[in-house]
Formats: C-alpha cells, structure tokens, sequence
C-alpha cells in the first residue's frame, strides 16, 4: 500500500476561517495534480475521510483537499454561510485554490456546493482541469450559454433513485465535455451508497485526466 502523508489545518479566506483535510503522496514523491472536495448541507470533509476517498486519490498519486464550506463542519465558528441556494462568487473558491496553492484543480462538487462550483466553473479563465458534480444545487441558476462555454472535462454523477439527480443532470448536459456515471439503485450521496463503484468512476475519470 502506497505511503500517504495526511494533515488537517485551517485557512484565512476572505476574511473567514476554513477548516481543511489534506493527502498527499508521501516518501517524497510528487502529485499528479490536485483534486479539491466540497460536501453537501449534512456532511462535512470527514465524510471524504471516513468514506476514504482522500486516502485513495493519495495512493492513486493525487494530492487531495477536503474543505468544510463557510458555516459547516468545523469551519463553523468563524464563519457565516451564504443563504442556501445563492450562487456565490466564483471568486471565493479562485480565493480557496490560491491559498492551498492547488494549481488547476479537479473539483468535486455534491449537492449543496454546487452554489460555489457552478459559479467558479464557469467564470471567465476558470483553470479548472476537471469537474465531478454529484446531483449539485444551483444548476438552474447557470445560463445555456455559459454551460457552452465550459471547456473542462465533467464526470456528471448522480443515483438513479435521487430525484434532484436527474433534474440537476438536465442542465448539466449542457457542458459540452462531458461524461456520465449514474449510480443503479443509489439516491442522492450516492458516493454513501456505492462507495466502490465511486471511487472506481472518479479514478477512472482522473485517470483521463492525467
């Protein structure tokens, strides 16, 4: 089993206080690129922690970073969240990559992050390398044109037993780049569900990535 480096610690965004998780690979070897995970209303980064996903994208070669979103997880106290289902501006995830110094980024994107990767997705000169949005809010608030736009390879995820899965998925068709994985029999943190054929989706996407 390949050496993993993990930490946790906090960064100064905007003035708010971010609590994050961190893997790399370890022994001195260098990452492939930097992969950036948001959560949902209910989960935190120690869901990508205790599920194992950053442990595995740091074997796989990748450097992983979970963040605890504004309000959320152990980035409560110091921050205030945005009102649920506004799109902030992409300038604060452009801010939170600057800080971690992630380079260009793959971003992970579940259910309520979407309302801060939509908006940074498709800024203009957004240096995404690749976007995974799994049944992501928000994606109503994205114009047609500005989907088009979009050169980033997307693995859009979803559970096939998730009702926003398929309603997000008929805006996020438009991206003009783009893969699906939909999950048989799984609802909407579909990674919770079928935690094996997630990671073997998003290492295989990472994978083309490369």
């Amino acid at each position: 089993m390949a050496h993993v480096e993990q930490r946790e610690a906090t960064i100064q965004v905007q003035g708010q206080s971010l609590f994050f998780r961190e893997a790399r690979p370890g022994s001195g070897q260098t990452a492939l690129f930097s992969v950036l995970l948001l959560h949902g209303i209910r989960f935190s980064s120690e869901t990508w922690q205790n599920l194992g996903t950053l442990r595995r994208l740091a074997e796989a070669g990748y450097r992983a970073v979970a963040i605890d979103l504004p309000g959320l997880g152990r980035s409560k106290e110091a921050a205030a969240p945005a009102p649920v289902g506004e799109l902030v501006p992409g300038s604060f995830l452009a801010t939170v990559v600057d800080a971690l110094e992630l380079g260009s980024p793959v971003v992970i994107s579940p259910s309520l992050s979407g309302m801060y990767s939509l908006p940074f997705l498709t800024m203009p000169g957004s240096q995404l390398r690749g976007y995974v949005p799994v049944a992501p809010i928000c994606t109503d608030k994205i114009t047609a044109a500005d989907y088009a736009n979009v050169k980033t390879p997307s693995l859009i995820v979803y559970g096939d037993q998730d009702p926003m899965g398929s309603t997000s998925f008929e805006h996020l068709k438009k991206l003009p780049n783009h893969r699906v994985l939909v999950m048989k029999g799984a609802g909407h943190p579909c990674y919770l569900d079928k935690p094996e054929e997630w990671h073997r989706g998003l290492l295989d996407f990472l994978q083309g990535l490369a």
